[in-house]
């Protein structure tokens, strides 16, 4: 290939890769298509690695099974007795129990794009584009779940447009939790009659119907205040190093 060749080959490389890039009406077939294939991908490692285990490693996968039953149906029976009391207690205070979160295990596929860290595509079933997901790691929020092109589309919490409500500290100053593309996220309109500090726990509220209330966000680093509000810097616990499995709120009643 002489020189002029290999000059309009790497324009027209260059032309092609950035219309994949910026061009939505072509990148999206094309990302579905590879989030599609990758899919069947994970789901066949899965299918081997499960037989894999089963056949050549069975004896010591059904003690390890035995140990975990035992140790499942031991918090089954803790469970069903704080069930019992919390109920009594809602009872004896005329009110009932309105939250019933049902939480799914999901995977991600692969980053919406190169370089950004913060925004993954999902897979799980029974998608619904109209709603807004929470996403846990663990005990910890790790974002919030949107629609992009009808496909699940997860907001790490540190994306500038992932926000839900939260409180702040012992008095459970309200506030909204949002990302800055930085390793920590930021606080905003929490009121200024609130006392609040670095150290303070930072925790959900409930309130915006994505979260159920108490699950642990992060904790407060640093406050300001701007026009009659409040502003934290909070560490968030949640580290996305390894963006694998999550948890998905499915819905709250």
């Amino acid at each position: 290939m002489n020189k002029k060749s290999f000059v309009y080959f790497f324009i027209l490389t260059a032309l092609f890769v950035g219309a994949l890039y910026y061009n939505n009406p072509i990148q999206s077939p094309i990302v579905s298509a590879l989030n599609t294939i990758k899919s069947n991908y994970l789901d066949s490692i899965e299918f081997f690695n499960n037989k894999t285990d089963k056949y050549l490693f069975q004896a010591q996968e059904i003690e390890n099974l035995k140990n975990r039953l035992k140790k499942y149906e031991n918090n089954h029976l803790l469970l069903q007795q704080l069930t019992s009391e919390l109920k009594d207690l809602y009872k004896e205070n005329n009110s009932s129990l309105t939250t019933d979160p049902k939480v799914e295990l999901v995977r991600a596929i692969s980053y919406e794009k190169f370089g950004n860290i913060n925004r993954l595509w999902m897979d799980f079933p029974e998608y619904n584009a109209s709603k807004i997901y929470g996403l846990t790691y663990k005990e910890f929020v790790a974002g919030i779940v949107i629609a992009k092109n009808n496909k699940p589309l997860a907001l790490l919490n540190s994306d500038i447009k992932s926000a839900y409500s939260v409180y702040v500290g012992k008095e459970k100053a309200p506030g909204i939790a949002h990302g800055n593309n930085a390793k920590n996220i930021v606080i905003n309109f929490i009121p200024a009659w609130f006392s609040i500090k670095p150290g303070d726990e930072v925790i959900t509220s409930g309130l915006d119907n994505i979260f159920f209330k108490g699950l642990k966000v992060g904790k407060v680093l640093s406050v300001t205040r701007s026009q009659g509000y409040q502003n934290a810097v909070v560490e968030q616990y949640y580290k996305a190093n390894e963006p694998g499995y999550f948890h998905i709120i499915r819905n709250l009643k």
